[in-house]
């Protein structure tokens, strides 16, 4: 395996909406509107935003995320749920099963989520070409150390290859806050 730098993002709380999510929530027939290119190709933030309701408190100003997905999904810091009183898994992307559900307030409507809440793994996204170069494969896991006086490093960082990716490691604002990252700092990918 060959070691390589990754650019860091820091993921703060969002949602991704299933088309019928964005309509309930929005208006029939609305369409996201994109405020911003984020660094995976074809994903922005939207102008929309949302609350979330759970069982302690409501959290405001939620970003939407584009394009819409086949199921809604909420990704939350561990800080985050703690405010609102759910207690989601850390889990990958799109790995709903099993999942708390939420109440979701839009301008023009209101939706129940029976799942979907998570607190998102950090992973990297790569292409198929930089798992090569790599020796990486899709699903391993890797370790990816960060510099400084409140430096460390992440364990079982998720690799996910794919066509559409960029080279990016995605952490939370919990993750980035406490060993003081900064959005595009480089970080090694520490490889055995």
């Amino acid at each position: 395996m060959a070691s390589f730098k990754v650019p860091v993002g820091i993921s703060n709380r969002h949602i991704h909406l299933s088309q019928e999510h964005i309509e309930a929530l929005f208006g029939q027939g609305h369409s996201l509107t994109k405020t911003k290119d984020l660094s995976q190709p074809g994903q922005f933030a939207c102008e929309e935003t949302v609350t979330l309701i759970g069982p302690k408190g409501t959290m405001s100003g939620v970003r939407v995320l584009g394009p819409a997905r086949k199921a809604s999904q909420v990704e939350l810091s561990a800080t985050d749920t703690f405010k609102i009183g759910v207690r989601p898994p850390v889990r990958d992307s799109g790995m709903l099963e099993g999942t708390p559900g939420i109440d979701v307030q839009g301008p023009l409507g209101q939706v129940h989520l029976d799942q979907g809440v998570i607190i998102a793994a950090r992973h990297i996204h790569m292409t198929p070409s930089e798992g090569t170069k790599f020796s990486l494969k899709d699903g391993d896991h890797v370790r990816v150390a960060v510099p400084g006086s409140r430096g460390g490093v992440f364990e079982h960082v998720l690799v996910r290859i794919g066509p559409n990716y960029a080279l990016d490691l995605h952490v939370d604002t919990d993750e980035g806050n406490a060993l003081s990252l900064s959005n595009g700092q480089e970080l090694d990918v520490l490889c055995d």
